[in-house]
C-alpha cells in the first residue's frame, strides 16, 4: 500500500513564514534617518515662521532683523579671526624681508678663525676662514653670498679661472672632511687651509 504524503497544516506553514519574515533582514518599512529627521524639523521651522508672519508680523520682522544681525556678527568675527591669523603668519616673513640681518664682514670671520685656531679648535677655524674667503669673493662678485647656501653650492657657482676654481673646490672638500665628516684637523692642515684661502682671495676671476 502506497503511503500518501501529507502536507503540513496551513497554520503551521503560516507560523513559519511569519517567523521568517519577521526578522530584521525582511523589515522593509521606511526607516527615518538623521537626514529625514532634519528635513522634517526644517520644514516645521519654516511652517512656524510662516505662521508667525501671519499672526504676529511685528514679532516676525523683529526676529528676522535679530537673526540677520547675529549672522553678520558671526561673519564679522570669522573675518577678524582669519585676518589676525593671516597677519600673525605673514608679519614675521614681511619683517625679515624688509630688514634682513647683516652678516659679519670678512675681517670679523677671519679674526674668529684666528682665535679658534689659537684655542686648538681647528675644524671650527676652517669654517670661519671659509666664510671670510666667501665674503671676500662676494665683494669681487666672483660669487653671491647666501646665508642658506652650502659650501658645495659656492663651489658650483664660483667664477674663478680654472686653476683657482680647482683649489677652491679642494678647500670645500677639506672643509667637509673636517667639519662634517669628523676627520681630525691638525695645526698644519689649518695653516695650509688658511694660506690657500689667502691666495684665493687674490686669484683672478674667470675671463
Amino acid at each position: 500500500m502506497i503511503a500518501i504524503a501529507q502536507a503540513p497544516p496551513p497554520d503551521s506553514l503560516r507560523r513559519v513564514l511569519h517567523d521568517v519574515f519577521a526578522a530584521a533582514e525582511y523589515d522593509w518599512s521606511e526607516r527615518v534617518g538623521v537626514l529625514v529627521w532634519l528635513r522634517a524639523r526644517w520644514e516645521a521651522l519654516q511652517a512656524w515662521f510662516r505662521g508667525l508672519e501671519g499672526t504676529h508680523p511685528t514679532a516676525y520682522y523683529a526676529l528676522v532683523v535679530t537673526l540677520t544681525l547675529v549672522l553678520l556678527g558671526v561673519l564679522a568675527h570669522f573675518a577678524y579671526v582669519f585676518w589676525r591669523a593671516f597677519r600673525s603668519v605673514a608679519a614675521p616673513a614681511g619683517g625679515a624681508a624688509a630688514s634682513p640681518p647683516a652678516p659679519h664682514d670678512a675681517d670679523w670671520h677671519l679674526a674668529a678663525a684666528r682665535r679658534l685656531a689659537a684655542q686648538g679648535r681647528y675644524a671650527d677655524a676652517l669654517a670661519q676662514r671659509f666664510l671670510a674667503l666667501v665674503l671676500r669673493l662676494a665683494q669681487r662678485r666672483a660669487l653671491a653670498f647666501g646665508a642658506s647656501k652650502t659650501p658645495a653650492e659656492y663651489a658650483a657657482e664660483v667664477q674663478l679661472d680654472e686653476s683657482a676654481r680647482g683649489r677652491f673646490t679642494a678647500l670645500v672638500g677639506a672643509l667637509y672632511r673636517s667639519l662634517f665628516g669628523g676627520a681630525p684637523c691638525s695645526a698644519d692642515e689649518w695653516a695650509r687651509f688658511d694660506r690657500e684661502a689667502g691666495d684665493l682671495e687674490d686669484a683672478r676671476a674667470a675671463g
